[in-house]
């Protein structure tokens, strides 16, 4: 399977939008939105609503010249919940929310976010487990084989989704439930 296609989950695991399709009612422990509940009618509402972003709310970020295989990214503007966020990159780009493997993707997407006047956006990290079961993965199911977190992180206390601070390039962990723009990888 080419690297730049989206990775299906584990056998055996479900993703968190799998989940909530199947109606999974989820935990403490899911970087869902953090206890929030929405009855069907509101999800219903919310799929009937559904609406990529426009070409204007989106950056391209320039890919590795002649890698084909590379992930490419793209910035949405628009401020969602890590869930949504996730949903947006799934549904409008066929991809998930980024996965970060190395110092040279961490530096191409920083070039791109350090102009928005947003301190952080979502990248696809989330804190799974809890106490010495504790461990962090990527939405897409790729293996967790790279960090570079802001001083004092990661701070479990903060949060379960994984975000990245536009000035500087490092990582924090954040409510799942706070509204940011976020990086695609497709």
């Amino acid at each position: 399977m080419p690297e730049n296609e989206p990775k299906e989950a584990p056998t055996g695991e479900m993703t968190l939008l799998e989940e909530k399709e199947e109606g999974y009612s989820g935990t403490e422990d899911d970087p869902e939105e953090e206890g929030a509940v929405e009855c069907d009618s509101a999800l219903d509402k919310e799929e009937e609503d559904f609406q990529c972003p426009k070409e204007e709310d989106i950056v391209r970020l320039e890919g590795s010249p002649g890698c084909k295989n590379c992930p490419r990214f793209l910035l949405v503007r628009h401020f969602k919940k890590f869930n949504k966020a996730q949903r947006v990159c799934r549904r409008c780009y066929r991809g998930n929310l980024a996965s970060i493997h190395s110092a040279g993707s961490n530096c191409q997407i920083q070039n791109t976010v350090r102009c928005l006047n947003q301190g952080q956006v979502w990248i696809g990290g989330t804190v799974r487990g809890w106490g010495p079961f504790r461990h962090f993965s990527w939405v897409d199911g790729s293996g967790w084989n790279y960090a570079t977190w802001a001083a004092g992180q990661p701070a479990f206390y903060s949060g379960r989704c994984v975000s990245f601070c536009t000035k500087g390039g490092r990582w924090r962990i954040n409510r799942c439930g706070r509204r940011l723009p976020f990086i695609c990888a497709y």
